[in-house]
């Protein structure tokens, strides 16, 4: 085949929604090294590999202590609880965030309480503020899409603690702090697709707070530091010193792929100023956006998506149900109408494909067949 033929053969290939294989190129040596050492040293759960990451994670995220724990929604679930969230008390969260943040609050034993989103897909603060009551414990603000949520903004009550959803911000910032450094406590989600990602599932927890820090390290290991010494009912979510090393070689490039998200973003905006039924994402001004999803507003799109992927495209919806909406929750006593920003963006929005690594020629692609699917 002649390179003009191979050129060809490559313009009809799928566009995936992320590229994990790309990815895993660029630090394939990195994690084949640091795997032999787990192997020769036998800590697979915790242990030397774990401690490092959560070291530099820390570093990184601008706080003193980083609990490395099994996944992203025992985070939450074990943030929540490590500030003294229980049965009896109340958790604010956003309508439209994953099933992952409501169920974790949930898990506690408090009671969820939804509050509606604004037109930029974050917790709504005057919303957030009039569902407060006197059992209200925390706020959970979810840095939704890969910008933080406006925590300035939610109201400072005291006892009322606030805990970053960091899941989707790895490496964001707002007004020059870094996601989970802004809240008493942050959880985050290394699931493969983030914008730090592991081989399988993991999560952290980040806080300034020593004590909160101790508890969340007991808490992760059945409720004690050491060996066979249980000081309270705790869970096994422990990070396991393989995913610490993919995670730390991830780390390193981390920055450089969030401003090649960046890049992608911008020509997606620019790319898109030509097709008046799209509302792009916009950024909120203080914040610096990772990109973890490019999120676009459609109409018609159930037909949109179905024609992109038919095309080769793989965009997703991230999510087209809200909490309340979800038979999960059926017998909260929520309906429809409830959260009306919420609704009506779980109708309109559409995920674009968008990774490090994303070329100029595959985003003309997207956009042309987008283009094709409104018509």
């Amino acid at each position: 085949m002649n390179t003009g033929e191979t050129r060809r053969s490559r313009v009809g290939e799928p566009i995936p929604l992320v590229d994990l294989r790309l990815q895993h190129s660029r630090v394939a040596d990195d994690v084949q090294a640091g795997f032999e050492r787990v192997l020769a040293n036998t800590s697979f759960i915790l242990g030397p590999e774990v401690e490092a990451f959560e070291r530099e994670y820390a570093k990184f995220s601008g706080v003193d202590h980083c609990i490395g724990v099994g996944n992203g929604t025992d985070a939450i679930e074990l943030a929540l609880r490590a500030v003294g969230v229980g049965p009896g008390d109340e958790v604010i969260t956003a309508a439209n965030t994953f099933v992952a943040t409501a169920e974790a609050i949930v898990r506690t034993g408090a009671t969820l309480v939804l509050a509606d989103c604004d037109e930029h897909y974050l917790l709504d603060p005057s919303a957030a503020a009039a569902a407060i009551t006197g059992r209200t414990r925390a706020i959970v603000p979810v840095h939704l899409y890969g910008q933080m949520a406006p925590m300035e903004r939610y109201a400072a009550v005291n006892g009322v603690h606030l805990i970053e959803d960091a899941a989707q911000s790895q490496g964001a910032m707002r007004r020059g702090r870094r996601s989970g450094s802004i809240g008493i406590a942050a959880a985050t989600s290394f699931y493969p697709g983030k914008n730090l990602g592991a081989y399988g599932d993991a999560g952290a927890v980040t806080t300034d707070d020593a004590g909160i820090a101790e508890r969340l390290c007991a808490l992760r290991n059945h409720g004690g530091i050491h060996k066979y010494e249980h000081l309270d009912i705790g869970v096994n979510s422990r990070l396991d010193g393989l995913q610490a090393v993919v995670l730390a070689a991830k780390l390193r490039r981390l920055e450089e792929w969030n401003d090649e998200r960046r890049v992608a973003a911008e020509r997606y905006g620019d790319l898109l100023k030509a097709l008046d039924d799209v509302r792009v994402p916009e950024v909120v001004p203080g914040n610096e956006h990772v990109w973890h999803l490019y999120v676009v507003r459609v109409p018609r799109r159930d037909d949109v998506l179905a024609r992109l992927n038919a095309a080769g495209v793989s965009a997703g919806i991230h999510y087209p149900v809200p909490i309340h909406m979800l038979p999960a929750f059926a017998d909260r006593g929520w309906g429809p109408g409830a959260f009306p920003t919420a609704e009506l963006l779980a109708g309109e929005i559409l995920s674009l494909p968008i990774y490090p690594g994303i070329t100029p020629a595959q985003q003309e692609r997207v956009v042309g067949h987008l283009a094709e699917a409104l018509t």
